[in-house]
């Protein structure tokens, strides 16, 4: 099975010893999140878990880790979030020339094309225009030119349970107009810097353009790493427009300290950190403490590999 590691939290950002941890027991427990007293037993030996898929804005707490983690035999790949905003969007990230350093770090260690750069989500206010996202796109593409062999863009959804975060930043919906412009500036600028676009979850068509539709958890790319073909199934847990396969999420919702004003996976931009305080290091659980009323129910987990032919290893 492939294992999402989050797209509910940052998990090599601010949880990476506890996986460590998780992998070494053998298991996690994650919690529905629309009945918190009933918990999924996820096996995470390298028997069930074909391939990793890390989600995150900062891995540099975890590239130490990396090395253990693939001797152990676990496969992955990363879809690394690496956007221009300041501050007063994305709160408490480190500044943006540290996370184009770490974007290297992470691709000298593990290989350019294991490294997924996402410039997600495009948001637009008086200040930040098309004109201001095709400057920025063209400097971080520069800068992670040879790094990264793809981006994954999209545009902001304003889901109901983010508004009150947005309230304050006078954020602008985009009308398609602007989306085709900024579909057009950034595919000339991938394309010279030699990076492949795609979009998340996107209606609009931007083939055009030479923009596809992104699968974040990727069969084509998984089997890359892994050496052999994989079965794909559709993961019906996500949105219409979603060309991922189907995955294990163990990740946990509002746990998330970075604080980022339009992240659907929080509550509000104080949740992540106050709820961040209930972790423990050595707990089977992100989040604790777990219900005495809990019911556990073990969660099938079977490979999707066919017959592989090679190792993963780091380069």
């Amino acid at each position: 099975m492939i294992v999402s590691a989050s797209r509910r939290t940052d998990i090599p950002a601010f949880y990476s010893s506890w996986l460590l941890n998780r992998l070494r027991e053998g298991y996690v427990l994650v919690p529905n999140p629309r009945n918190l007293l009933n918990y999924s037993r996820v096996e995470l030996r390298p028997e069930t878990v074909d391939c990793f898929v890390f989600w995150t804005k900062n891995p540099a707490p975890m590239l130490p880790k990396l090395n253990e983690i693939a001797a152990m035999g676990y496969p992955f790949y990363f879809q690394f979030t690496l956007t221009p905003y300041d501050r007063e969007i994305e709160k408490y990230l480190p500044s943006k020339t540290i996370l184009i350093q770490t974007f290297r770090d992470l691709s000298r260690l593990i290989g350019a094309e294991k490294v997924i750069w996402r410039y997600d989500p495009i948001i637009c206010t008086k200040q930040i225009d098309s004109s201001w996202h095709l400057e920025q796109f063209n400097k971080m593409a520069a800068a992670l030119e040879g790094y990264t062999s793809r981006c994954i863009f999209s545009f902001l959804d304003f889901y109901a349970k983010i508004r009150k975060n947005l309230q304050n930043a006078a954020l602008i919906q985009m009308q398609e107009s602007a989306m085709l412009r900024i579909a057009e500036g950034f595919s000339k600028i991938a394309r010279k810097h030699k990076i492949q676009l795609a979009t998340c979850c996107e209606a609009i068509e931007l083939q055009q353009y030479g923009i596809e539709h992104a699968a974040c958890i990727d069969a084509k790319l998984i089997e890359n790493i892994l050496g052999c073909s994989v079965r794909s199934k559709k993961d019906t847990n996500q949105r219409p427009g979603c060309g991922c396969m189907e995955s294990v999420e163990i990740g946990t919702y509002d746990s998330c300290p970075h604080g980022c004003i339009y992240c659907y996976a929080a509550s509000s931009t104080q949740s992540g950190q106050y709820r961040a305080a209930f972790h423990a290091l050595t707990a089977p659980v992100l989040l604790g403490p777990i219900p005495k009323a809990a019911v556990i129910t073990k969660k099938k987990m079977l490979s999707v590999k066919e017959q592989c032919q090679r190792l993963f290893f780091i380069p």
